[in-house]
This record gives structure tokens, sequence and C-alpha cells, in this order.
């Protein structure tokens, strides 16, 4: 096996944006397992955590990913602020010469935004609003400053990490719609994007195993089954870093122009690409979700 074999991105320059924790984390640090460059942004960094209060880092996610071979660069960005968002790739033309491959939308922050089975009439419209500045305005201006090093290019990728795959309602409007955004988002994309061969699409994960998740039950990674007590679907959950191989995957799949515009399963892609979890399973929230009458994604 050669070096390319081993590290197909060797060479490849990403943003993951929203790289913190969860999914984001997850995805910086594969793309750096497969040699990229990978630029770490969001708003939490050693000494100034988020509005949230978590413990999770940029830095610590930029040196998982220099420490799996990559090369992990943290950038404070706080993408709901044009002026910082511009500078970013500002910074990344000056630095990459313009060079910019990869580009993944995966910011959130609606983690105490979100108040489940409380009508939205009944609910802070603020904390809707200001749901969708973050998880689906961040999106729009960070697309907006990075698609133009890809086009200057031709060829790029840009992938919008969401919860599902469809545009059924999500159990709460405000995060339906944000969640729904992001697909949209992906397809509206590829179809401006295909004279350019910029290919955008769209990911998801099924039940994600993420820190605060596992934090939520009271479990750590050693014994999240233990959590199926309170949550029985938890038994089918995913560590981030199963959407995260897929990602790395459709990054280094030559034909990945196939799925320009498509909404796709971490299941799904693990099916085509035949990678497993981290720990060892092969979770299927597709097939688990119809054996138990669920919505699939």
């Amino acid at each position: 096996m050669n070096k390319n074999e081993l590290k197909p991105l060797q060479g490849k320059v990403a943003v993951v944006a929203g790289a913190t924790r969860g999914a984001g984390r997850a995805i910086a640090v594969m793309l750096g397992a497969a040699g990229a460059t990978v630029y770490c942004t969001g708003r939490s960094i050693r000494g100034q955590a988020s509005d949230i209060k978590r413990l999770e880092t940029i830095d610590d996610t930029a040196d998982m990913v220099t420490a799996r071979g990559g090369v992990g660069i943290a950038v404070h960005c706080d993408h709901t602020v044009e002026e910082q968002v511009k500078a970013l790739f500002e910074r990344i033309r000056r630095e990459q010469e313009g060079q910019l491959d990869i580009l993944v939308n995966d910011i959130w922050g609606g983690e105490n935004l979100t108040h489940w089975n409380i009508p939205f009439w009944e609910q802070f419209l603020s904390d809707g609003l200001l749901m969708q500045e973050r998880a689906v305005t961040t999106h729009m201006i960070t697309s907006y400053y990075g698609v133009p090093l890809m086009v200057e290019n031709g060829g790029g990728l840009v992938i919008e990490v969401t919860d599902g795959s469809t545009y059924r309602y999500r159990g709460n409007l405000y995060y339906s719609l944000a969640k729904i955004s992001a697909i949209h988002l992906a397809e509206a994309m590829a179809e401006e994007l295909r004279p350019y061969q910029v290919t955008a699409l769209c990911v998801t994960p099924g039940f994600l195993r993420s820190e605060q998740m596992l934090d939520y039950f009271g479990v750590t990674e050693d014994n999240w089954r233990d959590a199926a007590a309170q949550e029985p679907h938890f038994i089918e959950s995913e560590t981030p870093y199963f959407l995260a191989q897929g990602v790395a995957a459709l990054a280094a799949d030559p034909n990945v122009a196939s799925k320009n515009g498509k909404a796709l399963t971490s299941w799904d892609l693990s099916d085509e690409y035949g990678f497993i979890d981290i720990d060892g399973r092969k979770p299927h929230w597709g097939n688990y979700a119809k054996k138990k009458g669920l919505p699939v994604s």
C-alpha cells in the first residue's frame, strides 16, 4: 500500500466549521487522519468557553487532528459574525494560496434553545430565532465566503451536517426548521454550483452518542450501554466517528459528484464504503427504526 492510499487527503485543505465537539470534532479528526490540513473553527477556546459552558475546545480538536497525522489549525471564529468569517477565509487564501477543497458546515449551538413538547407559540420566540441564526444563518455566511475559493479553483466539496435526511417534522417547529434548512441549503447550492464542478451534499448521523449526550445520561463511552435503561433506543446509538468516517470517505471519493444535492445517512455511507464504528459495531439506525416503527430519518 503506498502513501497516497494510506493518506488519500494528503495535500487537501479543509475547514470544519463547528469543530469543537460531537460530529464536527470527529469529522475534523478523520479528515486529518486521511492527511488533510484542517482548519478547526468555533467559539470555544482554551480559557474561553462558549455560552453552553462545556469543556471541549477547538484547540483540543486541532491537537487531535495533528496527532492523527493531519495538520490541525484552530481558529477562533463566531460564525454569526460576518467579519470574523470573512477574515477566516482571507487567512486561508493567504496561508494556503487560495486552496480550499472541503468545507463542512456543522455549526449548531441550539442545545439550550430547543424546548420539546411545547407548542411553538408558547415558547420564547427569541430562542427559536436565535436557533435559526446559529444553525442556518451561520451556514449561509460560511458558504458565502468559503465557496468562492472553490469556484476559483474549479472544484471542491461542501458538506452540510444535520439531523435527518428527509423533510419530515422532527418534534419541534424551530428545530425542524433548522435541520431541514441544512438539507435544502445543500440541495440548492448543488444546483448553483454544478457548472463550477463543486459538489454540495448533506449528511446525518443516526442516534448520535456525542459527549453532551453521554453527559445527559450520566454515562461514559466505556459504559454507554447502561443508558439504555433510561432510553432503550440508545442501544443503537453511534459515536461521532461513525459519520465522520463517512465524510472522510466522501471527501476521498473521486466520484463524489454523483451524490451532488443528496442527503446521505451514516448507515448508508457505512454500507457503501465498508467502515464500522470505532467501538467495533456497525449500527444501522435505518433498519432499527423500521423494526421499531420509528421515523427512519
